[in-house]
């Protein structure tokens, strides 16, 4: 062994499987738990490529745009982890959780030690009432880890997404992550909620306190005790409502309309919007001290066109389920899948719906055709990238070319972009950008 020590017996003392892997990504060792898990003998693993192995892919996971452990590690020295999907030896697909630490051995040569947590069934489909969060592409994994780590604290979570792209089934899975997953989720939409109702609605009211107010009620945030309130689109909410909102965010503490006594509630709060919050806070028409209680935790939910290997998964599902209220079954075909993915979905997934039903509709059968979709075929769509992707592409391009001026300096890399180092790790985790803890 190049370790200069049985390397096996070392890695049996842990629980999970777990392998050691070289820096030009062979195994030179797998445990017990791993080979038990998996069906395999070591030597059916040993001396071969993780990828080819884990992912099925004759090349590194990092070069198919995945958050790599092994690039983390050997690139920083620091522990990497990650969510990925992993394929068994009879090829079948598993959503894993990977811990990736620098193992060096007694001459001062650096493995990387994998251990691979896997998850239970339930945590491959997260639901949020009919719907579930589907997908496969790295952006989804990216952001289905961050959701999962977020939900495991009790801080308070903002989530950034254009319109449609599937924000409250997200907050819905950092509620179902979350230790609050038996208690209630409650979804408030603040574009909705007029400011005259917003105390009655959000805080609750006593009998008599308003013109035909008849009996108490329980405010949404009273409800949501013990687990999770949604705030959707909560850049809608006039500064008005935003301050009654910011003290009991603050406290916990509320009072009922027209009631004197102070309650109190256990609640976590997440938000979405898919406002620039900051440009709002520096014009005034969104408080700063209510952005920085909401924004403990920051995600980014990523637009459809950026993770366009999921799209016809997400069509798949939506057939099943709209197919069982309608009485009948439909598949894809696969020039129906194709034309799907080419297409940037401005609407995302909501626009997605509304597609799938329309092809529903048109098709003759049980399978759909692209016609039946209502697209144009890519040729006929014309190229223009939205301000969204032309400001994300050029934060990559700043970040890349700093990165390579200061030698990938990080502390260098972000005095040229004049923003501080934890600023620049956020924004290049961010965008997907690798050797990011």
């Amino acid at each position: 062994m190049p370790l200069g020590l049985n390397a096996g017996s070392v890695l049996d003392i842990q629980q999970n499987p777990m392998v050691l892997i070289d820096h030009e990504y062979r195994i030179m060792a797998a445990n017990r738990a791993y080979r038990d898990a998996y069906g395999v003998h070591a030597d059916e693993v040993v001396g071969k490529c993780c990828h080819e192995i884990s992912h099925h892919s004759p090349v590194p996971c990092h070069k198919r745009g995945e958050d790599c452990p092994h690039q983390a590690v050997f690139n920083t020295g620091e522990a990497h982890e990650v969510r990925h999907i992993h394929y068994d030896h009879q090829n079948h697909a598993e959503h894993v959780r990977i811990r990736g630490h620098a193992i060096k051995d007694q001459e001062g040569n650096t493995y990387l030690g994998e251990e691979i947590i896997r998850l239970p069934h339930r945590e491959e489909e997260i639901t949020c009432g009919e719907l579930r969060m589907v997908g496969r592409s790295p952006a989804f994994m990216r952001c289905l880890h961050h959701i999962e780590m977020a939900g495991r604290t009790d801080a308070s979570i903002l989530l950034f997404g254009e319109s449609g792209v599937g924000k409250e089934l997200a907050a819905g899975a950092v509620h179902q992550f979350s230790a609050r997953a038996n208690g209630p989720f409650i979804t408030v939409d603040c574009a909705s909620l007029p400011e005259t109702l917003f105390e009655s609605e959000i805080l609750g009211h006593e009998r008599g306190a308003f013109t035909g107010c008849l009996g108490r009620k329980r405010g949404l945030y009273e409800m949501a005790h013990g687990g999770t309130l949604f705030l959707d689109e909560v850049g809608e909410l006039p500064l008005a409502m935003q301050a009654k909102f910011l003290r009991v965010l603050e406290t916990g503490s509320f009072r009922r309309l027209g009631g004197a006594e102070t309650l109190h509630a256990d609640v976590r709060v997440v938000a979405a919007t898919n406002r620039h919050l900051l440009e709002m806070t520096a014009q005034r028409a969104f408080r700063e001290d209510l952005y920085y209680r909401l924004a403990a935790i920051t995600i980014d939910l990523p637009p459809l066109r950026e993770r366009r290997e999921d799209i016809a998964g997400i069509a798949e599902v939506l057939l099943e389920r709209i197919g069982k209220s309608w009485g009948g079954s439909w598949s894809l075909s696969k020039d129906a899948e194709i034309r799907l993915g080419a297409y940037d979905f401005p609407g995302n997934v909501r626009e997605l719906i509304n597609r799938v039903r329309r092809a529903l509709v048109m098709s003759s059968g049980g399978e759909i055709r692209a016609a039946d979709l209502g697209l144009a075929a890519p040729n006929d769509v014309p190229v223009a990238p939205s301000l969204d992707r032309i400001r994300r592409m050029a934060e990559i391009d700043g970040i890349r070319r700093a990165l390579a001026q200061s030698d990938y300096n990080w502390s260098k890399a972000a005095m040229l972009l004049r923003v501080s180092r934890g600023t620049l790790y956020r924004l290049a985790e961010r965008h997907g950008l690798p050797q990011v803890r």
